[in-house]
Formats: structure tokens, C-alpha cells, sequence
């Protein structure tokens, strides 16, 4: 079999990529006049530069859109112009010309791959930018909820140092019922407890204030106390990691949130989940291309009666389908049902599996 580049391949190429990139612009400008629409009240109620508007909020917009919905836009794609050659007989002509069905696959699988590079890129590199710079915005001039304070928070700041945290409030960066632990194997060292601790952003490090700090000796019988009305002190805790949210995991580049997650896994802090989710979205999400591709040339390269009305409906509900399973697995990950790693490959594996069945019945 012949797998080097034909004009065939030229021109299956040409039509996925011009049709991707028509498909997108269309649907990126009306969900951005939709936007707008929504967003125009805020915009005017807290002025918003226009430049900021344009370049700080759209210009980040677009691609986080953009890669959010790929899924869709290649599915469209694919069975919109495989179902014009299909209507227009191309489709019959390819095949009767001696060229197989997996061969004519070719240019299909090429364009998927480029696709998926080039969204890989964006959600590794590009896209974690983008949001930062979107987040601040959105947190500048359009409504937020009222910050609240959190709750009961354990951290595993260094091997054998334990902080916990009654409550912590955004407001004024200060952390009620501090407590610092220090252990050596099984056995406690020393034990630091503060009514307040607040957050000094001059030295990078906390005001403590009615500190009691107990040191701890072999068999507790000549144990240290030590009591006062402030001390300062610098710990591997900052007022970031109590900001840490889901959506900000998102804003960090993929070497920053691999060292997130060792540092939370580290902690044992409960938000490592939303930091793995966004590791294994950034992966399976590009995969998508490929597996859309065999499901869109599997359910249009036939040509039916009523046109392509049909098989753009079929394209639509699947792609959407895939979509929210996409999101939806990620409630398994917070139910505690599967780890994230399974969890977000599942959307790909299922209709993986579905690809493999269409295609192994579209040549027949």
C-alpha cells in the first residue's frame, strides 16, 4: 500500500483545515457577541477600559473557548464536508479508484494529529497565561461572590511539619487557632499555637499573635514552655495556598502545576484533586481529535437521502455528548469513585470504543 502524500491527501487536508477554521470564527464570534451581551451591564457599572476589554478579557477568551469546545468543532467539521463528498458521489469515486477506505483515512488521521498538537500546546502553555490574565480581569470588572471564610484546614508544610488552621479569612489574610506541630518520626517535638496569625507580605512570612510554643522532651518531663504577645515567623505557608481555588490551578503553566501537585500531595491537601483534574484534561482532551475524526468519516462517508441535515444532528448530540461525559467524569473524582487519572480518560475510552465499531462497519 502507497502511504506517501497524493493530491488526494492534498485535498483532504485543504478541506478539514479550511472548514475547522471557518467553523471556528463562526462560533467564536457569536458566543463572543453573546458574551458581551451578558457581560455589557458590569462593563459599564465598573468601567472597564475598552483596551483591557479587548486585549485582557477577549484575547484570553478565545482560546480557552476555543480548546474547551474542539471536540465540537472538529466533529462538525468532519461531518460536514465528509458528508458533502459522500452527497456529491467524491466519496465512491475515491473508492473506486482502487484507494481503500483506511487508506483515504490518511490525510483524516494527519489533520487530527496536527490539531491535537496544536491543542496540547495551547493547554499546556498558552492557555494557563491566558486564564491568569482572564481571572484577573473577571475578578476586577465583572460580579464575584462575596469571599468566605474557610474552614478547619490541615497542611503538611515540611516532612514532620503539620499547620492546622481553624479558619482563615480572605479579608484581612489572617488565620484563627494557628497551630504548628513539629514531629521526628512517631514522637512530637515541639508545638507552636497562636490566637491569630496574619499574613506580612513585606517579609513573606506571619505575625503571630498569643503565641504559647511548648518543646517537647524524651518522656514529657522537663518540657520548655515558652509564652508572649507577638513573634514573627516564616513558614513553607503562604496567603497563596489559602487562595488556591479550582479555577487557579488553571492558571499555571504545566511545570508550575507538577509542582503544585508534589508539593499538595506533600500537604495532603484536600485540593489536589482539582490540581489532577487539570492534569489529566490537559492531556485527554487533545486526544479527542482522533477519535472524533473515526466517528465523523465513519458516520458520514455514506451518502443518505435528505442530505447532510442529518448527519450534522447526529454530529452535533454526539460531540456535546462527549462534552459533558467530559465534565461529568470529573464528579467522580469529587464523589471519591474513581481516582482522576481513570476518571478523565473514561470519556475517551468509551467512545474510543465506539470509534472502533463505526469504523470497523463504515467500509461495509
Amino acid at each position: 500500500m502507497d502511504w506517501r502524500p497524493k493530491k488526494l491527501d492534498v485535498y483532504i487536508t485543504k478541506k478539514f483545515m479550511m472548514t475547522f477554521l471557518i467553523a471556528l470564527l463562526l462560533i467564536v464570534g457569536i458566543v463572543i457577541i453573546f458574551d458581551i451581551s451578558e457581560k455589557i451591564d458590569d462593563f459599564v457599572a465598573k468601567e472597564a477600559p475598552l483596551k483591557a476589554i479587548i486585549f485582557d478579557y477577549y484575547v484570553n477568551f478565545v482560546p480557552y473557548f476555543m480548546n474547551m469546545f474542539s471536540p465540537l468543532f472538529v466533529f462538525i467539521t468532519v461531518i460536514f464536508f465528509t458528508s458533502r463528498m459522500a452527497a456529491n458521489s467524491e466519496i465512491v469515486a475515491i473508492l473506486s479508484c482502487g484507494v481503500s477506505f483506511h487508506r483515504m483515512m490518511v490525510p483524516y488521521m494527519f489533520t487530527a494529529l496536527v490539531i491535537a498538537i496544536f491543542s496540547l500546546g495551547l493547554n499546556l502553555w498558552v492557555i494557563p497565561n491566558a486564564n491568569a490574565d482572564r481571572h484577573a480581569f473577571e475578578a476586577q470588572y465583572t460580579k464575584t461572590k462575596a469571599q468566605t471564610a474557610m474552614r478547619n484546614i490541615h497542611y503538611q508544610i515540611n516532612p514532620g511539619q503539620f499547620v492546622y488552621v481553624e479558619s482563615f479569612t480572605k479579608w484581612n489574610n489572617t488565620a484563627y487557632k494557628f497551630t504548628l506541630e513539629t514531629l521526628e518520626g512517631n514522637e512530637i517535638v515541639s508545638k507552636l499555637s497562636a490566637e491569630t496569625a496574619v499574613w506580612d507580605s513585606t517579609f513573606g512570612g506571619w505575625h503571630l499573635n498569643k503565641y504559647f510554643v511548648r518543646e517537647y522532651t524524651p518522656g514529657m518531663l522537663e518540657d520548655k514552655v515558652t509564652t508572649g504577645q507577638q513573634m514573627d515567623t516564616v513558614i513553607n505557608l503562604t496567603v497563596t495556598d489559602f487562595y488556591r481555588k479550582q479555577n487557579t490551578v488553571q492558571d499555571l503553566p504545566y511545570g508550575e502545576l507538577m509542582d503544585l501537585i508534589r508539593v499538595q500531595e506533600m500537604r495532603g491537601d484536600a485540593n489536589m484533586q482539582y490540581s489532577l483534574i487539570e492534569k489529566h484534561q490537559r492531556w485527554a482532551l487533545p486526544f479527542s481529535a482522533f477519535i472524533l475524526t473515526i466517528m465523523g468519516v465513519a458516520l458520514s462517508s455514506k451518502k443518505k437521502r435528505g442530505g447532510i441535515g442529518w448527519n450534522l444532528a447526529v454530529g452535533i448530540a454526539l460531540s456535546f455528548t462527549y462534552i459533558l461525559f467530559l465534565r461529568f467524569s470529573q464528579m467522580f473524582v469529587y464523589a471519591g469513585t474513581l481516582p482522576p487519572w481513570i476518571a478523565l480518560w473514561l470519556p475517551n475510552v468509551v467512545f474510543a470504543l465506539i470509534a472502533a465499531a463505526l469504523y470497523k462497519i463504515a467500509p461495509k
